[in-house]
């Protein structure tokens, strides 16, 4: 059965040498089973036919059956004339119109004879009129058996070559036609069953010819299921294999290190969420398999806390640990708070960017061989081959989105073993997607923030209304505080907004001549850029403009309020980083979006969002709905490639989560996958490997 789906699209009839190459370069279409799984996008009910008198212009696609009573022609300019055949059911009278074609439309189409017409209603001087609309002989269409017609996708390239929506519909009508009945099933009984799924080959066949609504219905859940249940097994499989493949470290004991911080260093109670995510850490960590750990939480939740409390677990067991960030301000900032953390602790902590050269950096280098250095900040220095530990028993990266998995592998060969992993991320995940991207690390969450913390007032402005924000921002500096102004630099590439930036600079120093102000852009070299941060951050300045570098990482207590100009142009999770940079004093703070008056629905629904909730996830659960997987901020960077065919992450978490426990259920069955009642998903997930989804980023 799989060998008539992999014959090659060109030896489908209809289809061609060219039409391949086209099929191939627009759509990914290589195969027959190719042309299979690429699914209608909407399907229009053909079974009901419309009196001319029933229509109104809100209608979509409706149908209509009558005769041509007679044609008009209308001049429109050189050589060009609109075509009009007046048409009629024998209740109202309603216009076909042609605006090029005029031989192939009186060669085809006959005065009195019966035609079914199939298009959308509009209204023009009071009468409806349907332009260019498929027209079919009343007596070779039986309506009753054609149900709902499917619409696929096609690009513009396509249809100069006539493939259009309705091409693709014979291709795929030629090809069910072709493939024997039933088709090989690719999910056992012992899950279809439980599940009421339909079979495969039901499925195939009504998502491309569905009857009714109801089994458009039943052959996506049946679809998408199959599609995310692989990926999950996928996913699962490769975490069980690696957690039986490496076992980890263990950490047997809180010692000395540990306690003395705990009584005496620590500078306020931990959460009861902090102190749930240590104990989940401390169990990973004397468990005796490796940990994989991804720690969410939102901006100034804590998490650094956490994670330096489990460093403290590794250095009380003889080991050495690691942090890992995306740049080398955030690797300072660190180092800065860690430092802070543990100061009068007999413990030596060190940085390691490509900022560090020279003698300095061999004696960073030796320190971590003799195992004199306990904790090491650093960028992705870190894992270049001249980095070698004495005992390296834990690796902290923030920020994982920004680094790719072979990235994280690497640190594995830094040890006899691989050290445990515990990877955080400020940016909130939504379940779903966390399952899926994250699928092979346990999630722990911080969903408290510190006491003492309040909520950031978001508000939004029009660009009209700059004198009274200026006003609130005199008022905040006035009483000490400090504002960053941010800039839409999207790309360092894009010289336009580079040009805002130093203009809208110059303009800022004008509006505000009695404060200093600094500037920090993407082009400033790392020198200069720093330079400029930490006059804020001393608070010798009191405005910081800057474009989204600051995105990430800068801690300012003092700073209370943000100004986002254009914020039209950013997204959900971009716009709630940077609110994030402020709100982490005392004091209350304030997020000010600031846009124009032509505004997108969706534009609309993301600033409401903001100004409604200050909630990660929530926003993060918004931002998947309205972008999509593909677009979300850190599975472009990590390479998540999510081929999915029928199935949205998005919209579909009730099927990820079904499909997860079905997973599951399989590899707690059978961990080794070596039994015969489970041969059929091993060998089906085999096969899905070999095609062009990236099963390895989403593992």
């Amino acid at each position: 059965m799989s060998s008539i789906l992999d014959q090659d699209i060109k030896y489908l009839s209809g289809v061609g040498p060219k039409r391949k190459e086209l099929l191939s370069k627009e759509l990914n279409i290589e195969t027959w089973g190719d042309l299979l799984e690429y699914y209608p996008y909407k399907y229009v009910d053909r079974s009901k036919v419309y009196a001319i008198t029933e229509l109104s212009p809100d209608m979509a696609f409706v149908q209509i059956k009558g005769h041509i009573l007679s044609f008009e022609e209308f001049a429109m300019g050189a050589r060009k004339k609109r075509i009009v055949a007046h048409f009629t059911d024998g209740r109202g009278i309603a216009d076909i119109v042609w605006f090029n074609g005029a031989k192939y439309v009186y060669d085809q189409y006959k005065v009195n004879e019966e035609y079914i017409v199939f298009g959308k209603p509009t209204v023009y001087a009071g009468r409806f009129q349907f332009a260019h609309p498929d027209i079919d002989k009343a007596d070779n269409l039986q309506l009753s058996k054609m149900g709902m017609q499917p619409y696929y996708v096609t690009t513009e390239r396509m249809k100069k070559f006539g493939l259009t929506s309705q091409n693709i519909e014979k291709l795929t009508k030629a090809l069910l036609l072709r493939i024997p009945s039933p088709m090989t099933e690719t999910l056992p009984p012992y899950i279809i069953e439980p599940l009421h799924l339909i079979s495969r080959d039901a499925a195939m066949r009504q998502i491309h010819y569905p009857a009714n609504a109801d089994e458009i219905a039943r052959a996506k859940l049946r679809l998408k299921f199959e599609e995310l249940f692989y990926v999950q097994l996928n996913i699962l499989r490769y975490a069980s294999d690696h957690r039986r493949k490496y076992r980890g470290y263990i950490f047997s004991r809180v010692g000395e290190h540990f306690n003395w911080f705990y009584s005496h260093n620590l500078p306020f109670s931990l959460t009861g969420a902090q102190k749930r995510v240590v104990r989940e850490i401390r169990e990973d960590m004397r468990s005796g398999r490796q940990m994989n750990r991804l720690l969410q939480g939102d901006v100034g939740s804590g998490k650094t806390l956490v994670a330096l409390m489990s460093m403290l677990i590794a250095i009380d067991n003889g080991y050495q640990a690691l942090i890992m960030t995306p740049t080398e301000i955030l690797a300072e900032q660190h180092l800065q708070t860690v430092r802070d953390f543990l100061k009068d602790m007999p413990i030596r902590i060190e940085l390691l960017t490509g900022v560090v050269k020279g003698k300095k950096r061999q004696e960073i280098l030796d320190g971590l061989i003799d195992g004199s250095i306990h904790i090491v900040v650093g960028t992705h220095a870190l894992i270049e081959d001249p980095v070698q530990f004495s005992r390296l028993g834990l690796a902290v990266i923030d920020e994982q989105h920004r680094f790719g998995v072979a990235q994280r592998a690497k640190l594995w060969s830094k040890s006899d073993n691989p050290p445990h992993v515990l990877v955080m991320t400020a940016t909130p995940i939504p379940r779903t997607l966390a399952m899926t991207i994250y699928g092979d690390l346990d999630v722990s969450v911080i969903d408290e923030l510190p006491p003492g913390r309040k909520p950031i007032q978001t508000i939004h402005k029009y660009d009209s209304q700059t004198t009274s924000l200026y006003q609130g921002i005199r008022q905040q500096i006035r009483q000490g505080r400090q504002v960053y102004i941010v800039f839409p630099l999207i790309k360092e590439s894009e010289k336009s907004d580079l040009k805002n930036l130093e203009e809208g600079f110059e303009a800022l120093r004008d509006v505000f001549p009695d404060f200093t102000l600094s500037k920090v852009h993407g082009k400033m070299k790392a020198k200069e850029k720093e330079e400029e941060m930490q006059r804020f951050v001393r608070g010798e300045t009191q405005i910081l403009v800057a474009t989204t570098v600051i995105e990430v990482g800068v801690n300012v207590p003092n700073a209370s309020v943000m100004v986002i100009l254009d914020a039209q142009r950013f997204g959900l999770s971009q716009l709630h980083q940077l609110r994030g940079r402020v709100g982490r004093g005392a004091d209350q703070s304030y997020c000010i979006l600031v846009t124009n008056y032509k505004l997108s629905d969706d534009t609309r629904k993301r600033i409401d969002i903001m100004c409604d909730t200050n909630d990660g996830f929530e926003i993060a659960e918004a931002d998947l709905k309205l972008r999509g997987p593909g677009d979300l901020e850190g599975t472009q960077q990590s390479g998540i490639a999510f081929d999915l065919k029928i199935a949205d992450i998005a919209r579909d978490g009730q099927i990820v989560q079904m499909a997860r426990d079905e997973a599951q259920k399989i590899i707690d069955d059978d961990p080794l996958c070596e039994k015969d009642k489970h041969s059929l998903l091993w060998k089906r997930l085999k096969e899905l490997r070999k095609t062009n989804i990236n099963w390895a980023a989403i593992s």
